[in-house]
């Protein structure tokens, strides 16, 4: 051989490899990580859009109200409620017996909406007032199959304005804290408050986490106000 010949040293040839393996890990590194954000983003964006679908199930319900004589277009006992609804199909339909709560379901503690069949006897509303009470606390197989699971959810509170003044459902759904009938709304129309506060607390470690809050006004007692 000749001497003088270019080439790499042993240690040069080290040290490149080094170099080369140092790039690697870093730009693993980098895609991993842009890997996870994207993940971040789309479970957030996920959670988003499920979180806007079942707020606005909840307006639709509550924008639908049917104030039927002899009956509760709508209760809050704490843990569901109940309210009285047209019919989502056709005008003729009847009425829909809706309730709202939160359980445990698969080991997860979710809120969950069910619906009646559609009511036109005021016997079939009560059979349906009294199924949607039943289903909230122990439900059975039967009314399982009318449930849909909906977001995961830690806790909800209900507030209802009425008087110039927000305050808990429970307590303000007396009959003392009832409205006169204004305008020539019936007694049952005029008991559904002029606005309804729905306060959702999002569990710890999902994509959305916190308390979301919702405000319904009545179109026919609320006004403008929001």
């Amino acid at each position: 051989m000749r001497r003088g010949q270019p080439g790499f040293t042993l240690v040069e040839l080290l040290v490149a490899i080094a170099v080369m393996a140092l790039l690697a890990i870093v730009s693993w590194r980098g895609l991993d990580g842009m890997v996870r954000a994207q993940q971040i983003t789309r479970e957030r964006a996920d959670a988003v859009l499920e979180l806007q679908t079942v707020l606005a199930q909840w307006g639709a319900d509550l924008d639908a109200l049917q104030a039927i004589e002899h009956t509760e277009p709508l209760a809050w006992d704490g843990q569901a409620l109940r309210l009285t609804r047209r019919g989502m199909r056709q005008p003729d339909e009847g009425a829909i017996v809706v309730a709202w709560a939160l359980r445990n379901a698969d080991g997860t503690n979710r809120w969950l909406r069910w619906q009646s069949p559609p009511v036109r006897t005021r016997a079939e509303w009560s059979e349906a007032w009294a199924r949607a009470a039943q289903w909230a606390r122990t439900p059975s197989s039967a009314e399982r199959e009318r449930e849909t699971l909906l977001m995961p959810l830690a806790g909800w509170q209900l507030y209802y304005y009425r008087g110039g003044a927000w305050a808990n459902a429970q307590s303000a759904n007396t009959g003392a804290s009832l409205p006169q009938a204004p305008g020539g709304l019936s007694s049952t129309a005029a008991s559904i408050p002029e606005g309804v506060r729905l306060q959702l607390t999002l569990p710890e470690g999902g994509a959305l986490a916190g308390v979301v809050t919702r405000d319904w006004a009545n179109p026919l007692l609320g006004g403008g106000k929001s």
